[in-house]
């Protein structure tokens, strides 16, 4: 058998356009591959992707927006300033020209600012809950306006935080706790908070 019966005959230029035909086919199917791999990556990629927002909280997100303006909408009222700590049931907002606000995740119907993307810093902020932050207000002796999510509002000193309320001795945001000018005792469920601000 010759070379041209191997390589089907013909002139040597006719053989080398076959030759060229076939590594066309070959780099097209190449290219063919190569373009299902990618679309294969970028479905995989995108399907992770949605596994992963699905995961996110809108805690998590408020997590990488500490140090941020936002604006927190609840019943008891909206508060807008810099989020400055969180933790797993509760906000810390400085307002602007005001004290901070501590907020329960529990009376926030929305908040606006929140960055879109929280890969990196999913799971900060405080690991107490609402419980721990509003008994360090109380050892703090420090006068609260307490605003419930009924647009109620009572100020006073935290005397005691139990498990799921506080107690609130009533007196005017401008006076000290003492005896003479307590008005009243108020128990607030957890709850029933919207805000607690510092008067």
């Amino acid at each position: 058998m010759t070379s041209d019966a191997i390589d089907g005959g013909g002139p040597p230029s006719t053989r080398y356009r076959r030759a060229m035909r076939w590594q066309e086919l070959f780099a097209d199917l190449e290219a063919q591959l190569v373009a299902a791999d990618r679309r294969e990556q970028q479905l995989e990629v995108a399907d992770r992707t949605r596994r992963e927002r699905a995961d996110v909280s809108w805690l998590d997100r408020a997590a990488c927006t500490v140090g941020r303006e936002v604006l927190v909408v609840t019943p008891a009222g909206a508060v807008r300033g810099r989020l400055d700590d969180l933790g797993r049931d509760w906000l810390l907002v400085q307002e602007q020209g005001r004290h901070a606000a501590v907020i329960p995740v529990t009376a926030v119907t929305a908040v606006v600012g929140l960055q879109r993307r929280s890969d990196d810093d999913r799971g900060l902020g405080r690991r107490f809950g609402l419980g721990v932050a509003l008994r360090a207000i109380a050892r703090d002796r420090a006068v609260v306006a307490v605003h419930d999510i009924a647009a109620g509002l009572a100020t006073g000193t935290i005397d005691r935080v139990g498990a799921d309320h506080l107690d609130l001795a009533e007196h005017p945001a401008d006076a000290m706790r003492r005896a003479a000018a307590v008005t009243g005792h108020r128990v607030v469920p957890f709850t029933a908070i919207g805000i607690v601000r510092r008067a």
